[in-house]
């Protein structure tokens, strides 16, 4: 709250400054981490309550449960009181569904501490590194490893929630699907934090009347959508022209949707989408504008120095060599491949043996990824918890 207040006030203070008032600033106001996930969940009831498309809880002591509910609390995905309404009366969680629930946790403890904070500590060294050090490689490394920090520390911790979910018998919807796969931006945000999209899309987007009143409404729309979604993350101009910058992409998709692009073009949708939301994650991660543009210069080679004080190399430890291999393939669809195929082996065997060894290696793998992410967190000092600015 102090953040945003500061922050209006010093967009007012060359008003407040002409007409002889000294500047402000608010004494420090403490709030809840997560305040703006269980704030958009209460949201979500009372419009939906509203609407007809949820029906009225009785129960204060239910209402408080979905509002505190605590395995998602902090950190999402947001949960719609009409996907939970049944399950907060009356639950039964079976063995099959706790141990679905206890996998899906590891992958998600995995994810957070193997990955996204090895990655968070190289981007957060280069990100702070003054401009007259940036080399083209260090930028487009820290645009990368933040890339990587931020999908996995997301996407870990909405594992962790969904399998805590369903371990006590609550079945949450996903938050990310392989984002980094998309061959558009449209196709990102509707793989990226799903909750979140599709609460702006829900209660904002459609509301404002969505894409139903022409083109220059629609952009208007997107535009007004995503400097919210932006201020949503923190209260900062790096946070507006990051939501302004997805927003000018998806309205150019929009408008290019008229024109057929050759097939030869198609394969060129994946790396102009990554190189899209790589450039958006460095306006998001920066702390200021000047940042900003100091990343994007040197990473485009215009603004690049020659540093002999840190190289590219200083950070090409055997770890993060390992840690950047599991993230690429961590980020591709391969365990659900893998899962398909395996299933159609035990369908098809003639014996329990493919069943079994199934179970045997998700039990080790389960146990090998608590284990190591133990290790790591008794040996490493870097746990960042990003989401005390949203």
């Amino acid at each position: 709250m102090q953040e945003y207040a500061n922050f209006i006030l010093a967009i007012l203070e060359p008003i407040f400054l002409r007409f002889g008032v000294a500047p402000l600033d608010m004494a420090p106001i403490h709030l809840p981490i997560g305040i703006s996930f269980f704030t958009f969940q209460a949201l979500s009831y009372v419009v939906d309550v509203h609407r007809g498309e949820a029906a009225v809880e009785r129960n204060p002591f239910r209402v408080a449960l979905y509002i505190s509910l605590f395995p998602q609390l902090i950190a999402g995905p947001i949960v719609r009181f009409k996907q939970v309404a049944r399950e907060l009366v009356e639950r039964n969680p079976r063995l099959g569904d706790v141990a679905t629930g206890m996998r899906r946790f590891s992958v998600g403890l995995g994810k957070k501490v193997l990955i996204a904070n090895l990655m968070g500590a190289v981007a957060d060294d280069i990100f702070s590194l003054p401009d007259a050090e940036l080399t083209t490689g260090l930028a487009w490394l820290g645009a990368l490893t933040y890339a990587m920090q931020i999908y996995f520390d997301f996407s870990g911790y909405s594992d962790m929630a969904i399998g805590l979910g369903r371990i006590f018998g609550f079945h949450f919807l996903e938050n990310f699907l392989y984002p980094y796969i998309s061959a558009s931006l449209t196709e990102f945000w509707r793989r990226w934090h799903i909750s979140l999209s599709t609460w702006f899309r829900d209660y904002l987007y459609i509301p404002m009347g969505g894409n139903r009143r022409g083109r220059a409404r629609t952009a208007a729309n997107l535009l007004t959508v995503f400097a919210l979604c932006g201020l949503w993350h923190g209260a900062s101009w790096t946070f507006v022209f990051w939501g302004l910058y997805h927003g000018i992409f998806l309205i150019a998709e929009r408008t290019a949707r008229d024109v057929r692009a050759p097939d030869w073009l198609l394969p060129f949708g994946h790396l102009y989408t990554l190189l899209v939301v790589l450039v958006g994650w460095v306006i998001f991660r920066a702390t200021s504008v000047n940042q900003t543009v100091a990343m994007l210069e040197a990473m485009s080679g215009f603004g690049a120095v020659e540093s002999t004080i840190t190289q590219v190399d200083v950070y090409l430890t055997p770890k993060f060599i390992l840690a950047s291999a599991t993230a690429v393939i961590g980020s591709l669809p391969v365990l659900p491949v893998l899962k398909g195929w395996w299933q159609r082996r035990v369908e098809t065997a003639t014996t329990h043996c493919w069943e079994f060894c199934g179970g045997v290696v998700a039990v080790t793998a389960m146990v090998l990824l608590v284990f190591a992410s133990a290790l790591q967190l008794s040996d490493a000092a870097h746990n960042p918890f990003i989401y005390f600015r949203f």
